[in-house]
């Protein structure tokens, strides 16, 4: 986005798997006043905040039939209209989405619309894990330190060497995200300049699981 004629406009993320099917329509579309019982004053939903920018859909896999036949009726087109609105409004913005499951998979079990998924497979980018990406772990270790320490007014910390030997080893099951909470968790625990622990070793449940 940061080349794109969009750079300046809003990025407006929704968790998709965090709406309720009863409310799929007011977040994406909005509402206006008195559209329901609470509806004490008009809301723009995503859709109007990402005017002009993009809207990210996260973890899409994760929308309930409802939600998807909802996103494939706005995609058609562009058009949404507000919960409790008469007039149609025709939304300008770039649709990205991600999912933790490859799409297709999910189309091929039956767990996916066919016509949704080529909607949204445009233009298709594959973020392989971060076992796999050689040298970004400390790049991104460091950049939680710093970000930590800045919302805790705390000074920087260095990570031992043996620290980051252990890091590049490690295979991160749980990705970036698994990273970004060992260095939150350590930075506040550690009370010296130089974190010196390593990752605990990943719990597999499954006899099958061979750590990746």
């Amino acid at each position: 986005l940061r080349r794109s004629a969009r750079r300046a406009g809003p990025l407006v993320a929704v968790n998709c798997g965090a709406i309720p099917d009863g409310l799929i329509e007011t977040e994406l579309f909005g509402h206006t006043k008195g559209a329901f019982t609470d509806a004490k004053q008009a809301r723009p939903g995503a859709i109007a905040q990402a005017e002009g920018g993009a809207l990210f859909l996260d973890e899409i896999d994760t929308l309930s039939p409802r939600g998807q036949v909802t996103l494939l009726r706005f995609l058609q087109d562009f058009r949404y209209r507000p919960v409790g609105a008469c007039k149609e409004s025709v939304a300008d913005l770039r649709v990205i989405a991600a999912s933790n499951q490859p799409l297709q998979r999910l189309v091929d079990d039956g767990r996916f619309r066919r016509d949704l998924f080529y909607r949204v497979n445009i233009f298709e980018l594959s973020i392989p894990p971060l076992r796999s990406r050689e040298g970004d772990v400390e790049i991104l270790a460091h950049h939680f330190i710093v970000r930590f320490s800045r919302h805790y007014g705390i000074p920087l910390k260095q990570l031992h060497p043996e620290t980051v030997e252990w890091l590049r080893r490690y295979p991160w099951p749980g990705n970036v995200r698994e990273l970004e909470n060992w260095i939150h968790r350590e930075l506040v625990l550690t009370e010296g300049d130089e974190i010196r622990s390593r990752p605990d070793p990943p719990v597999c449940c499954d006899a099958r699981c061979d750590g990746d």
